[in-house]
């Protein structure tokens, strides 16, 4: 089984993103030992000027970024490096909410094209990174950005997908590249 997902499209240029974060977020859960059925999320498929409302109201920044994450535990480690808390797990028929994301298209696809990545891969590692801080990763220190980037770049190989943070490679605030979203669907004009 999957994870529960419920996805917010407001930009129809994002098109079907079910076939790319679901199957994202089934990998990260998976590659932490969850049962990805037991877990929701609900992710916004948004435009910059949205996205840039949202990070202008809760992180005060006035600018559009590509992707925003609004966990709905707090699971940070007690100190740098150490692996986030587990999540308390639900069942698949009462799945435990993880939280919120918001992808922003122009910010999404231009970061693609100029990185020279595909739509997919960039997206897919967008939602990769936003799951895990849901989980309570996150980048503020060195330890914890290896930490975080190390379970990221495991976690794209699994889905065959190369390393975000590779020689001529940028991560997801700095990110990536091009064409379909979803290999089955979303995002046809980038």
């Amino acid at each position: 089984m999957s994870v529960s997902l419920d996805i917010n499209a407001q930009e129809p240029r994002w098109g079907d993103l079910d076939p790319l974060a679901r199957p994202a977020i089934d990998a990260v859960l998976a590659h932490l030992g969850h049962d990805p059925a037991c877990f929701e999320v609900s992710l916004l498929a948004c435009d910059d000027a949205r996205i840039q409302a949202l990070n202008a109201e809760f992180r005060d920044k006035d600018s559009p970024t590509n992707v925003l994450s609004w966990p709905a535990w707090d699971l940070s480690p007690d100190a740098p490096g150490l692996m986030p808390e587990a999540p308390e797990t639900g069942s698949p028929e009462d799945p435990e909410a993880l939280g919120d994301m918001a992808l922003a298209w122009e910010t999404c696809t231009r970061e693609a094209r100029e990185q020279g990545k595909s739509l997919h891969d960039h997206v897919t590692h967008l939602v990769v990174h936003s799951t895990l801080h849901l989980l309570g990763y996150d980048h503020e220190t060195d330890a914890d950005a290896a930490l975080m980037e190390e379970t990221e770049v495991a976690i794209l190989a699994q889905m065959g997908i190369a390393d975000p943070y590779a020689e001529g490679e940028s991560g997801p605030v700095d990110a990536s590249a091009g064409a379909d979203v979803g290999r089955n669907g979303p995002g046809k004009d980038p």
